[in-house]
């Protein structure tokens, strides 16, 4: 009997938690500099850009340095941002090219949002810096482990996440007690605190408890937003 592939290949995964994170903090190495907050997002390859206003320690920069950059992807459990997992990117950070200004700030600005980036586009104030990937550490509470460049570069985020997120929320939203019921019967017990916690084309993770996530496979892989709706609407309904 095959038994259902359960998710996607780690570097799929860690790219899809990058695309939805937010860098928190930068440090460079070797520095005595402490870790600095900081403001950005992902761009379209993974690479984290940074939002650095003037004062702040990258706004001067140059040439090329090497940093870390946290990011976290967090999920809204009642009202409240969880963590989903956090990424440790280090690489060689250095100013946007002109040429890629409007296309990193765009990248930036679909998942997160600043004012500041217009007038980073205009070259009034703050800059955008870009980090090419050299090595990033994931933890995203269950595994941990390392990926080079070159398997983080070559993956891409799981290709519903767009519509996968939508169906999340609104489930989350409007129809969490359906799921509590169906994940009830599925656990053969109560389970009043349960939570989409991601959804891609192999399954559904389950939220149950701060540390206790459940793994729900399709029996295939879903191919199409249409086909990833109905096997939701088959979970969420199951009871």
């Amino acid at each position: 009997m095959q038994h259902p592939v359960t998710a996607a290949p780690i570097p799929e995964r860690v790219r899809t938690l990058a695309a939805g994170a937010a860098p928190t903090h930068v440090s460079v190495p070797g520095s005595v500099l402490p870790a600095s907050a900081v403001r950005g997002g992902v761009d379209a390859q993974g690479r984290p850009v940074l939002l650095v206003k003037p004062g702040e320690p990258l706004y001067d920069l140059a040439d090329e340095i090497v940093v870390t950059v946290d990011l976290v992807a967090t999920r809204t459990i009642d009202a409240t941002d969880r963590a989903r997992g956090m990424l440790k990117v280090r690489g060689w950070a250095q100013p946007v090219p002109g040429e890629d200004l409007r296309a990193a700030a765009i990248a930036i600005a679909e998942r997160c949002p600043d004012e500041d980036l217009f007038a980073a586009l205009e070259s009034r104030g703050p800059r955008l810096i870009r980090v090419d990937v050299a090595q990033v550490v994931y933890l995203t509470g269950q595994e941990s482990g390392v990926l080079d460049a070159e398997e983080y570069l070559a993956a891409t985020p799981h290709p519903l996440l767009d519509a996968a997120e939508r169906m999340l929320h609104h489930v989350n939203s409007a129809h969490r007690a359906q799921l509590v019921l169906a994940v009830a019967k599925l656990l053969g017990g109560p389970a009043p605190h349960a939570w989409l916690w991601e959804l891609d084309r192999f399954g559904a993770t389950v939220r149950t408890a701060p540390d206790h996530l459940i793994r729900l496979p399709w029996p295939d892989p879903v191919t199409s937003a249409t086909e990833l709706e109905q096997a939701l609407a088959c979970l969420v309904c199951a009871h």
